[in-house]
């Protein structure tokens, strides 16, 4: 499972928006992803921590459906 950044419709908006401004701090909302991780090998591993590195960002290969 995964949990990308959760793409929200206007009152969903508005509903964390209140939240945020009720607790006092932001608030990142997550949408459930059902997939897997696929098992890469070790050269294919390599390769993505080299790109995560260069672009500073996390990367996730999953199983193809």
């Amino acid at each position: 499972m995964l949990y990308p950044i959760a793409t929200l419709g206007s009152d969903t908006l508005n509903a964390v928006r209140a939240l945020e401004k009720e607790i006092g701090s932001p608030v990142v909302a997550l949408a459930a992803l059902d997939t897997d991780t696929a098992t890469l090998p070790k050269e294919d591993l390599r390769k993505l921590q080299v790109l995560e590195n260069e672009l500073g960002i996390v990367l996730v290969a999953v199983r193809s459906n």
